[in-house]
């Protein structure tokens, strides 16, 4: 998996360079309008998008086709997809943080309580439209795929007003907010490892030849 991973890292890589530099430039752009903290929200979201440049990449270079041939189980393959997404988006927080601690050391208003409400949300999000979208990359063709990746993000954010209204039921969300939303984490992250096994299980049964 290794080797599949850095192709892709390989191919996407000016992707995530303008990613980062633009979160970067963003969050202290944010700083004079908003809480820079929020920031963590959109980080995850954006810089996954270096995930479907390499879908598409291999579908238009037809990698799919020669890969099979190779010792290299779909299992993997689709593995390599949702591990390089994880990472990405993990990329993505760390960078966020960089603007938001610097202005913390400067005398800005961001609290860890905040930082973590938001990476939360942010990570939900992520998770959420992932699970979505990266099992739609092998189900439809890349241009409908990425019309699924744009969508998906829009959907995640009706699931999570949805989870939260679920929460509300059993007890106040207004006083447990981020308890609230790291139960929401906690679901987006057994979705996302049950959609790989869905996308696993549609690939290996998809004729690439």
């Amino acid at each position: 998996m290794k080797g599949v991973l850095v192709k892709d890292l390989y191919i996407a890589r000016s992707n995530i360079l303008v990613t980062i530099v633009s979160l970067i430039v963003l969050g202290f752009g944010l700083s004079f309008l908003l809480e820079t903290s929020a920031l963590l929200v959109l980080a995850p979201v954006a810089s996954t998008t270096a995930v479907f440049i390499s879908i598409t990449s291999d579908a238009a270079s037809k990698w799919n086709k020669n890969v099979i041939i190779m010792p290299v189980s779909r299992n993997r393959i689709i593995g390599e997809k949702f591990v390089l997404y994880i990472l990405l988006a993990l990329l993505g927080m760390l960078t966020a943080l960089i603007p938001c601690l610097l202005l913390a050391l400067f005398g800005a208003d961001i609290t860890p309580g905040s930082l973590c409400l938001y990476g939360s949300v942010g990570m939900s999000a992520t998770l959420l439209a992932g699970g979505i979208s990266l099992p739609c990359a092998y189900l439809f063709d890349p241009e409908k795929s990425q019309i699924v990746f744009m969508m998906s993000f829009m959907a995640s954010t009706g699931i999570i007003a949805g989870l939260v209204l679920l929460i509300n039921l059993f007890f106040p969300v207004k006083g447990n907010i981020l308890l609230s939303f790291n139960i929401v984490l906690a679901i987006s992250v057994v979705w996302f490892f049950a959609s790989y096994r869905i996308a696993a299980r549609v690939y290996r049964k998809r004729d690439i030849t």
